[in-house]
């Protein structure tokens, strides 16, 4: 009776909007001091959040996340769009192709995908707005480079579902770069054909020549070899 009774008040608390983690606490601790006693349900509360955070490997998860920060005030991700853009800033829909490509390589020393997001929508929509292109391709590009933050090492979320399934945290990086570059490329994909298809939507942009080309390449130099 007592089961069914936290079953269905764990439902109607995940129904009314409070987060899955606090109402199984809730339920849990009202359960156990039910069943046993206060003292025992607070006892129980305690160990188990003590065990979940002191967990050694969640120390990369704000590290990582600290990095993305020190990435973000440092201006590397402006240098990085920057080279982007004088490779394939001419082709259609080229300033959105180095969105991509930028925010490909700045999420590999970044942990958070909110600040690639937040990075990459106030350093490549503004120029795609000076530059023409349409609102729902620049925000649209903006939002969808950021989940690659799920894939793309380092990834929080990896780091999470390996301690949960008690697998590599390093193997599942591995596994996560190659499928993560092949979105990144279908967005790439996706990009050209539409601007192809619609080009009102990315006006075509100036061409820069090899040696402004070769020149740009040093500033993306060691973000590339951190990743």
């Amino acid at each position: 009776l007592i089961g069914c009774a936290g079953l269905c008040l764990l439902l109607a608390l995940f129904l009314i909007g409070i987060e899955l983690a606090f109402a199984m606490t809730a339920v849990g601790f009202a359960g156990f001091a039910i069943l046993r006693s206060v003292p025992a349900a607070v006892d129980l509360v305690a160990k188990d959040y003590f065990d979940a955070f002191a967990s050694y490997a969640f120390v990369v998860v704000p590290l990582f996340v600290l990095m993305g920060q020190v990435a973000y005030n440092s201006g590397i991700a402006e240098k990085m769009y920057a080279t982007s853009r004088k490779f394939v800033g001419h082709v259609p829909g080229g300033l959105a192709l180095a969105t991509v490509v930028g925010a490909t390589v700045f999420k590999a020393i970044s942990g958070s995908s909110l600040a690639t997001a937040a990075t990459f929508s106030s350093v490549a929509v503004p120029e795609m707005d000076k530059c023409g292109y349409g609102r729902k391709l620049s925000t649209g590009v903006v939002a969808s480079v950021g989940t690659l933050g799920i894939l793309i090492p380092p990834s929080g979320t990896l780091i999470i579902l390996a301690m949960i399934t008690d697998q590599s945290i390093g193997k599942l990086f591995l596994a996560g770069i190659v499928p993560g570059l092949m979105i990144a490329a279908l967005f790439l994909l996706t990009i050209v054909v539409w601007c192809r298809m619609d080009p009102s939507l990315a006006p075509r942009g100036s061409a820069a020549n090899w040696k402004e080309r070769a020149r740009s390449v040093p500033q993306i130099f060691w973000p590339l070899l951190i990743f």
